[in-house]
């Protein structure tokens, strides 16, 4: 498994090979640092911690700090674990877009765009009622529980509700094109997450 933190720039479109245009997430990936080391012997099981982006001290809490100055490193704003990670590093070392340079596909872990409250019919794909005159049912959810037993909701019935801002990962999206001049990665089809937000580009886990 190899893994870097990048931040989303926003989509745009490339000629493949055979000259049909597809649609792409430009991933700009700043030099990913080594800031500590996980072992099986101290935390039971094997990682690095990469930090990415800068941040003034003043804006890092004392814990987070700590990770930092025990290894005499610059704060950063991210902090990922990648686990199992496939290449040999130390303490310090930093990484980019060269990571992914025999990569072919890779899974995109990010926070997705927030909905707010929302309806059975967009949460949830619901086909909804007729949208004639008179139905008085066009996209309500309908019935939710029996009124003799268990003469309640149960739990995990599908309902309106908050939708989007959750932790979601993207699998087995072709890596396209790798730009090292710009640590710019392009990756087919679209990823979650807002332009500007963080995400985490790792080598695809069903694919090789």
């Amino acid at each position: 498994m190899l893994g870097l933190i990048g931040k989303k720039v926003g989509m745009t479109q490339v000629f493949d090979q055979f000259g049909e245009l597809m649609p792409v997430t430009v991933i700009e990936v700043e030099p990913n640092l080594v800031v500590d080391h996980r072992t099986v012997e101290k935390n039971g099981y094997s990682a690095v911690v990469l930090g990415s982006g800068d941040v003034k001290a003043s804006r890092v809490t004392k814990p987070r700090l700590g990770q930092f100055a025990k290894n005499k490193l610059d704060p950063k704003r991210y902090l990922v674990e990648m686990r199992d990670f496939d290449k040999e590093c130390a303490v310090g070392d930093e990484m980019g877009v060269d990571l992914f340079a025999n990569a072919a596909f890779v899974d995109v872990v990010g926070i997705s765009k927030g909905k707010g409250y929302q309806g059975v019919m967009k949460r949830h794909n619901f086909h909804g009622g007729r949208a004639t005159h008179g139905s008085k049912f066009h996209r309500a959810n309908g019935s939710t529980g029996q009124a003799a037993w268990p003469s309640r909701g149960l739990k995990g019935t599908r309902m309106p509700g908050r939708m989007g801002a959750e932790r979601t990962t993207v699998q087995n999206l072709r890596l396209v094109g790798i730009d090292n001049d710009k640590s710019v990665l392009l990756v087919g089809g679209s990823v979650p997450g807002s332009r500007g937000s963080y995400i985490v580009v790792q080598t695809a886990r069903k694919k090789g």
